[in-house]
């Protein structure tokens, strides 16, 4: 199962970030700044694996990814493979470059809640649902749409005869 995703800037700011286990707020917040100090503190040419069971208890483990500005973090338990984690976080950023055009820090600033939707068509209570990204974008397409086509109906005018006169 996965346990969380979080995605971060280089300075350790979280930009995005879902836990599927309960966590009191203030235990997330310490456990994206333990991430992090982790993160910042390793080289670059080790593995991008990590044991996490110090901050996310036992059974625990860590896979990043480091794009430009952004971690992009998966912790998981000994259910998930840890590759597969590893070309899910390769789904997940492919699919943002497809609906951002290169993905970038401020696309996931001001596009939290899209980045929120995507996360959920490929992982949903912490179970793997949908490892491609095509099939994710079709998915995003179809629910743009149907907000689209929302918003034109709230946008027609109520017509006269609905009002009252004083």
């Amino acid at each position: 199962m996965i346990k969380a995703v979080i995605v971060m800037n280089t300075q350790g700011k979280p930009r995005l970030s879902k836990f599927y286990d309960f966590l009191p707020v203030e235990k997330q917040h310490e456990a994206i700044r333990n991430v992090f100090t982790v993160l910042c503190s390793r080289p670059e040419h080790v593995s991008n694996f990590v044991d996490a069971e110090s901050f996310f208890g036992p059974d625990s483990r860590l896979v990043y990814k480091h794009f430009a500005t952004l971690y992009f973090v998966f912790i998981f338990d000994s259910s998930e493979n840890e590759l597969a984690m590893l070309d899910l976080i390769q789904v997940f950023v492919e699919t943002l470059d497809k609906c951002f055009r290169n993905v970038c820090e401020l696309d996931v600033v001001f596009n939290y809640s899209k980045m929120h939707t995507i996360l959920d068509e490929i992982i949903f209570g912490g179970q793997v649902l949908e490892t491609s990204s095509s099939e994710v974008m079709k998915a995003i397409e179809e629910i743009s749409r149907l907000e689209a086509s929302s918003n034109a109906i709230n946008l027609v005018p109520k017509s006269v005869s609905g009002w009252r006169s004083r």
